[in-house]
């Protein structure tokens, strides 16, 4: 039986808490955890019909739960390995559209964060917002210098919102990882600390400027690409004004207007920044879907939005590498290799069948020849990874993710330009990049080669002499004797009192056969003691087995999963 879940008695969150009940009881069997062992959190329900239909249904549905809800729907679309594909689409064109707030409300957080007072800070400010979104909404303006810029401003109350909507969702992951199998298998608790950080950068608009900035350093040498320049003093962490950039969304530009405009060498600097920002500089920008690309007037791409970003490790850029190689190269086994080292391998994978399925998903990607897109693969990889119980890192499905948003851009700008083909063009110099050695690096290396060599003769030299002497000797950990001593004791002890509780049982039996006066239900006294105490002893330590034995198995279990 499934313990209740224990929620705090906070009036302030009840809402939240039956906010999410309403949701797990509309969506828990639905088709996205059928089979997964999520039915432990809900009552019966009908099972909703069609895969498309139930997942706008929690698209829907997690759109009217507020903002927190819409960013933890827009990451789980990035979750190929987790959520079927129907559930990754509909959460994919999640908007996070609302209506703007009061201008008042607006003008009193730019005054508080910058201040001074709006009319001395700005020439101009519009008080109609350009957009509005769930976290925050954007007013054009001029400073007194006369330069135009965009004003991000936070939604008033968002961060005490997003505060209480995490404290319920962390209670329903931890209830989830320690009491149920979909919990222990995916990781909800991890996949929330995740969520966390994100949302806690797109929260903190100073490092939304600090991306900004890095984006600029990343694309100076890519002069068709251009990202807006924060203004440092007039942002904070509720506060962001950066450079107006005038311009068209990428899809907004229709056939006719596209005919004015040189796709391939937009295409090909915006695909080739991408490639060396993810597998070189670890830097991801994991939301470059169409509506965050704008086509400027004078012929350029404009790259907004960056408060969804990620890194990427120096071991998984060096995988995703290797991985674009063998891909390339129609290489299965390889490829399959290089996710089996990547991910985390859970109860139930099954290599032969996984090496087998990304051979022939390799095989057909091939077949496309340059018509192949690398996000779309990896999307199918990480997919692919989670049916057979491989969880990959998670970096690897938002870079899968980021480049399939990225092929929308493309293709729309360039129906010929082929990712396979930029890709190869674009390794060798990838690899140069990646193998560079910074100073700090040659210093660290440096540092380390000293120390070898300076201890290498000393060390040898014991070696050495231990082997003159008979006392060289090699320890090899390959038992936990500590262990094995503490389970060897604990069993010692129960065959102890297995045999002590025998001997009270034959000497009762024995006893039974002696005359006395002193009788209990019409048996000698004594050897009913020995019987009652054999058995309050025997049922003791059948007790304690169970409850021992239980208790370690949970912690084994633990032991193996890393993300408990």
């Amino acid at each position: 039986m499934t313990p209740p879940l224990d929620l705090p008695l906070n009036p302030v969150l009840a809402g939240r808490y039956a906010a999410l009940a309403r949701l797990l009881v509309r969506h828990g069997r639905s088709d996205v955890v059928s089979g997964a062992g999520f039915d432990e959190f809900l009552v019966e329900q009908e099972r909703p019909t069609g895969d498309l239909e139930s997942a706008e249904e929690l698209a829907d549905d997690l759109e009217r739960m507020g903002p927190t809800y819409i960013k933890l729907g827009q990451l789980l679309s990035t979750r190929v390995d987790l959520l079927p594909p129907a559930y990754t689409e509909a959460l994919a064109r999640l908007q996070d559209r609302v209506e703007p707030f009061p201008f008042e409300q607006a003008r009193d957080i730019v005054e508080e964060e910058l201040g001074v007072p709006i009319r001395n800070a700005f020439a101009e400010f519009d008080e109609t917002p350009l957009a509005a979104a769930s976290l925050g909404q954007v007013h054009r303006a001029t400073l007194r210098s006369g330069r135009e810029v965009v004003v991000k401003v936070q939604r008033p109350g968002i961060r005490e919102t997003v505060r209480d909507d995490m404290q319920a969702l962390t209670k329903l992951a931890e209830f989830a990882d320690n009491h149920t199998d979909v919990g222990r298998r995916y990781g909800f608790g991890q996949l929330l600390a995740q969520f966390r950080r994100s949302l806690a950068g797109e929260l903190d608009y100073q490092r939304e400027a600090a991306n900004l900035r890095r984006l600029r350093t990343l694309t100076r040498d890519h002069p068709h690409l251009h990202v807006p320049e924060p203004v440092a003093d007039y942002t904070s962490s509720r506060v962001l004004t950066m450079d107006f950039v005038p311009g068209r969304k990428v899809t907004d530009v229709g056939p006719l207007g596209l005919l004015d405009v040189d796709g391939e060498p937009l295409v090909r600097d915006l695909f080739n920044a991408y490639l060396h920002m993810i597998l070189v500089d670890g830097f991801l920008h994991a939301d470059p879907h169409p509506g965050n690309v704008l086509l400027t007037p004078d012929g350029r791409l404009a790259l907004l939005d960056l408060g969804m970003v990620a890194t990427v490790p120096p071991r998984v850029q060096d995988s995703l590498v290797k991985l674009l190689l063998a891909i390339g190269d129609g290489d299965g086994d390889e490829a399959a290799t290089v996710l089996a080292t990547m991910g985390s391998p859970l109860e139930g994978y099954d290599a032969a069948r996984f090496r087998e399925d990304v051979a022939a998903l390799v095989t057909r990607s091939v077949s496309l020849g340059g018509d192949v897109q690398a996000g779309a693969v990896l999307v199918e990889l990480s997919r692919l990874s989670g049916t057979h119980g491989l969880r990959p890192p998670a970096e690897m499905a938002m870079v899968g993710k980021a480049l399939l948003n990225l092929d929308q851009v493309t293709q729309h700008l360039d129906p010929a330009f082929a990712p396979a083909e930029a890709i190869r063009e674009s390794v060798a110099d990838i690899m140069s990049s990646g193998m560079r050695v910074s100073p700090s690096g040659i210093m660290a290396a440096a540092i380390d080669a000293k120390e070898f060599t300076a201890n290498f003769p000393r060390r040898a030299n014991k070696v050495m002499q231990s082997l003159a002497e008979g006392t060289f000797s090699v320890r090899v950990d390959a038992v936990d004797e500590a262990r094995l001593l503490h389970v060897l004791q604990r069993l010692a002890n129960r065959l102890t009192t297995g045999v002590v509780l025998a001997a009270l049982v034959v000497g009762a039996a024995l006893m039974m056969q002696v005359p006395t006066s002193s009788r209990i239900l019409g048996y000698p006294a004594i050897a009913m003691v020995f019987f009652l105490l054999a058995a309050v002893g025997g049922a003791a330590l059948v007790a304690s087995i169970l409850v021992t034995d239980r208790k370690i198995a949970r912690q084994e279990g633990r032991a193996r999963d890393p993300r408990l």
